[in-house]
C-alpha cells in the first residue's frame, strides 16, 4: 500500500500547530517544510521572525527542550530542509525530534563533501533518524546516483518551483521515478509537489512508493477519506 504523507508548509507556529491538528491520528508521519528565504524564495516556521531574532519563540523554546513539537505525542515528523544551511545547522535541525529529514542535492554544496558527511554521521542518529534526499525537477537524475546507497529514501520533487504549494506538476518526474526504480529496485521513492487523483496514478506505476500531499489533502472537507483513495492506488 502507498503511504500518504501530509505536506505542512507553515506560515507561523501557530499555522504549523493547527495544521497538524488536522492530520494527527489519521497518519503516523507528516513533512514539515522548511524555508528559509535564500534557498527557495519562499519562508516558513521557524523562519518568519519579525522582532529580531533569528528564529521564533517557540522554535528557541524546543531547542532549549522547554516545549515540544506540536502534538509531538501524536505524530512522528519529517523534516524537509528546503534551507541553504541544512549541513552546517543539521545538529540543530535534529533538535525538532524529527524521523525523517531530506536534504535537497542542489543545495548540500560539494556532492563529495555531502557524501562524507552523511557517512560520518553519529551512529545513534542513522539509527533512529531516517536520511532522504530530494532532487528537482531540472537536475539530472543521474547527480543523485553516488548518494543513493548512503540515503534511507529519495524524494522526487514533482514541480519546478518549489518551496510553494498548489504548483502544476512536470511529467518529467515520472521518467527520473523510472530512471531510478530501474537502476536501484528497493528504492523507496517519494514524490513531492503536484500529486493529485489525476498524476498519483502516473507516478505510482512509475515505481513512487510515497505521495506527499499538500494543499489537495488539507483543503479537502474529508482528510481521512481523501488518504484512503490515496492509498488504494498502489
Amino acid at each position: 500500500m502507498i503511504e500518504i504523507i501530509p505536506a505542512i508548509l507553515p506560515k507561523n507556529y501557530e499555522d504549523l500547530k493547527n495544521k497538524i491538528a488536522l492530520v494527527r491520528g489519521t497518519v503516523p508521519i507528516a513533512q514539515i517544510d522548511i524555508c528559509d528565504g535564500i534557498f527557495v524564495p519562499s519562508k516558513t516556521w521557524p523562519f518568519d521572525f519579525a522582532q529580531g531574532e533569528p528564529f521564533d519563540s517557540h522554535f528557541q523554546a524546543i531547542l532549549n527542550e522547554q516545549e515540544g513539537m506540536p502534538f509531538w505525542e501524536d505524530i512522528d515528523f519529517e523534516l524537509d530542509l528546503m534551507v541553504a544551511d541544512a549541513v552546517t545547522n543539521f545538529d540543530i535541525y535534529i533538535k525538532l525530534g524529527a524521523k525523517r529529514i531530506i536534504f535537497h542535492i542542489e543545495a548540500v554544496g560539494d556532492l563529495k563533501e555531502f557524501k562524507d558527511f552523511i557517512e560520518g554521521m553519529d551512529v545513534y542518529i542513522r539509527e533512529t533518524i531516517e536520511i532522504g534526499i530530494a532532487i528537482n525537477i531540472k537536475t539530472p537524475v543521474e547527480q543523485i546516483f553516488p548518494l543513493v546507497n548512503d540515503v534511507d529514501f529519495v524524494q522526487c520533487m514533482g514541480i519546478d518551483e518549489i518551496g510553494f504549494q498548489g504548483q502544476e506538476f512536470d511529467k518529467k518526474v515520472i521518467e527520473n521515478i523510472k530512471i531510478l526504480k530501474e537502476k536501484f529496485p528497493d528504492l523507496s521513492i517519494s514524490v513531492d509537489g503536484g500529486v493529485n487523483f489525476e498524476t498519483a496514478p502516473l507516478v505510482v506505476e512509475a515505481g513512487a512508493t510515497r505521495l506527499t500531499l499538500g494543499s489537495i489533502l488539507l483543503n479537502t472537507d474529508d482528510i481521512i477519506g481523501t488518504i484512503e483513495e490515496f492509498k488504494n492506488l498502489g
